[in-house]
């Protein structure tokens, strides 16, 4: 008698530390993205006055970043968005490496940006149920 192996398509859902590890990651980075990155854009702070007049695009992409940021930064804390934040901060850091490097000319300030994306993938990856369920309300 011959067994077929089915492959299983439940999920499984990440342990207790990565949970932990998981969440501790997403408050950090979402009040980071929130208060460091998107508060200092809104209030109009002198470095990012300059350098987004070094990049050269005006100050209203300035603001447009800051929404980016701040929805991200949100996103991360609501467990229902939490995957679909993450993957749009990946895309969000790989942007502004690209920017570090080509347009202000410091591809050494490339490096952090690009280890948030490793870390932002990682999420994004644990989280994959969450974009699942996000997408499949979004579709009903």
């Amino acid at each position: 008698m011959t067994t077929i192996a089915r492959p299983v398509t439940a999920t499984v859902a990440p342990s207790r530390t990565r949970n932990i590890t998981l969440w501790t990651l997403q408050i950090v980075l979402g009040l980071f993205f929130i208060i460091a990155s998107a508060a200092p854009k809104f209030v109009g702070q002198h470095d990012a006055v300059e350098v987004y007049a070094e990049i050269g695009w005006g100050q209203w992409f300035r603001y447009v970043t800051g929404v980016v940021e701040l929805a991200g930064g949100l996103g991360l804390l609501i467990p229902r968005l939490s995957g679909s934040a993450a993957a749009g901060l990946s895309i969000t850091v790989v942007c502004a490496a690209a920017t570090q490097a080509f347009l202000l000319g410091a591809p050494s300030m490339a490096i952090f940006p690009l280890v948030l994306c490793v870390v932002f993938v990682w999420i994004a990856w644990n989280r994959r149920d969450s974009i699942a369920a996000l997408r499949a309300t979004l579709t009903r």
